[in-house]
């Protein structure tokens, strides 16, 4: 009871000092609800039927009142709040690499390019099995990444078991800065046609999109797809300078609207690092919401690019970040964003919950510019309709290339990854470079049916319907991930860019990006 006692004081207390200078609302009203979590809780305390965890309890008061406002108003613990930050903050400690637990022992992605484990030669498929002569096995992810990671210049042992290889080998590493990228990949599609794939918007975005616009300019680069699909966002002066990258100086790129004047805020283009006006095409989704969706509106007002895809998420609320006293935080909405025209991203959430993210990924019925329905419409730089209220449509929609859920069990359960790195293991004579890979290595019935039988070996029945119909999207993956292991993550992505029947599709529509833009058309080289 004394600490209950105490806890109502320190409330009260805290409530006079801060709740007389609240926005809304009055003391006594303030004062009341309190009392009344305070009341539950004594309840709860003295009469549940077993002892309740009180700090469960309070992360639960904590998450339900915030809750009650919007869907992206969060708690965050503690022992959270710092890996949330370093996702954005562009890099961290140790060994360097991109992995995933299958099967319950730590398997191999991809090595980070420049890393520790990169530059000792661990490559995608191998496996950790010890880490400092422990074992991994059955590791959470927070466990594995407290063992890896840790301060620059400190060694830790993995013992590595490699598919091909008899005995599991050591190597000792030396944690090192590990960039955290945001341009996953950028090549050339074809002698004209670049391509970027922006997977977050962290804190070194714009840097690395400069750079990546630059090479391609000097390989001939003259029309870009800037793919955003699956991005969910990050940094907001990160996406203020991507989009300027794309637009003359004075224009604005993004408002924002609050309760407080300090939450309102506008963000303006400059001509410190525009690029040349090539046709642009910006490849959004489902998954592409927040600083997403801030480009994509932005150069969709201003007639800068052509968008194309689905519907994005519809997240256009700004969180402010404040730490609580014990190490804790909680992000609470102060405003939401609009596009330069006056569109408001954000979708509806007023059916709660889950109806709020259902209706985002499970949308039935396909929406075309001209049948969606809700928000008002508004009117880019050269009058085109567009409407608020709900994510960014698209100008042309194709949807996303869907799976049958036998081959979406093999990607989830990485399959593909996996017999990419024994097939890498058991043809040491794959030795071309890569260009000649690409264009002469086909996944021939002997390797498909090698494939068959590793996927039955792993206790899956072959769904013949599912293989059949997706029998070139099968062969496209385990090419792709050989393409991985034998050179990068990067290759990767240009095997599967041949398979992308969405990005191919949207690459004929240049034409019409030339002239949303006011951009004079030139011939370009075929898509390959």
């Amino acid at each position: 009871m004394v600490r209950l006692f105490l806890l109502l004081a320190l409330l009260g207390t805290a409530g006079y000092v801060s709740f007389g200078r609240q926005v809304g609302g009055t003391v006594e009203s303030t004062l009341a609800g309190i009392k009344k979590i305070i009341e539950v809780y004594n309840i709860v305390q003295r009469y549940y039927v077993e002892e309740p965890d009180e700090e469960k309890m309070v992360k639960g008061a904590v998450s339900g009142l915030l809750e009650t406002l919007d869907p992206h108003s969060v708690y965050i613990p503690k022992e959270s709040l710092s890996e949330l930050s370093e996702r954005f903050e562009g890099y961290f400690y140790g060994i360097g690499i991109e992995y995933v637990i299958q099967d319950k022992v730590i398997t191999i992605v991809s090595p980070i390019v420049g890393g520790p484990a990169e530059r000792l030669g661990l490559r995608p498929g191998d496996q950790i099995i010890q880490i400092d002569g422990q074992s991994a096995y059955g590791l959470t992810e927070d466990e594995v990444m407290a063992r890896l990671r840790g301060p620059k210049g400190t060694k830790v042992t993995v013992t590595v078991r490699r598919p091909g290889v008899k005995d599991p080998f050591e190597v000792t590493i030396i944690r090192d800065k590990i960039p955290i990228y945001s341009v996953t990949a950028a090549f050339m599609l074809d002698d004209s046609t670049g391509y970027i794939y922006l997977g977050r918007f962290a804190r070194t975005t714009a840097d690395e999109l400069e750079a990546a616009l630059n090479r391609l300019e000097g390989q001939g680069m003259r029309r870009l797809v800037l793919d955003l699909r699956l991005n969910s966002g990050g940094y907001l002066d990160q996406a203020v300078a991507v989009a300027d990258k794309f637009l003359e100086g004075g224009k604005r790129i993004v408002y924002t609207r609050g309760r407080i004047p300090a939450a309102n805020e506008e963000f303006y283009s400059t001509d410190e690092a525009t690029h040349p006006r090539f046709p642009l095409i910006v490849l959004v989704d489902r998954g592409s919401a927040s600083a997403s969706e801030i480009v994509a509106g932005a150069l969709q007002d201003w007639d800068r690019a052509l968008i194309v895809g689905e519907r994005t998420f519809g997240k256009g609320l700004v969180q402010t970040q404040f730490r609580l006293r014990d190490g804790s935080a909680v992000r609470v909405t102060t405003a939401r964003y609009y596009t330069p025209s006056g569109r408001l991203i954000q979708r509806s959430y007023e059916k709660g919950l889950y109806e709020y993210y259902r209706e985002a990924y499970e949308e039935t019925t396909p929406q075309t510019p001209d049948t969606a329905q809700g928000g008002q419409v508004f009117l880019t730089s050269r009058g085109r309709k567009v409407r608020g209220g709900g994510g960014i449509m698209p100008d042309v929609v194709i949807p996303s290339p869907r799976l049958t859920e036998f081959t979406s069990e093999l990607v989830r359960r990485r399959l593909f990854l996996e017999f990419g790195s024994q097939y890498v293991s058991q043809h040491n004579k794959l030795q071309m470079d890569f260009e000649t890979f690409r264009r002469r290595f086909v996944v021939d019935a002997e390797i498909l049916g090698q494939f068959r039988r590793f996927v039955q070996s792993k206790g899956i029945a072959v769904n013949e319907e599912a293989w059949t119909k997706d029998l070139d999207k099968i062969a496209n993956f385990i090419k792709a991930e050989i393409a991985r292991h034998l050179w990068d993550s990067e290759k990767y992505y240009v095997i599967r860019a041949e398979a992308d029947t969405q990005l191919q599709e949207a690459v004929k529509h240049f034409d019409e990006a030339a002239k949303i833009a006011g951009i004079p058309q030139r011939k370009s080289g075929r898509p390959g």
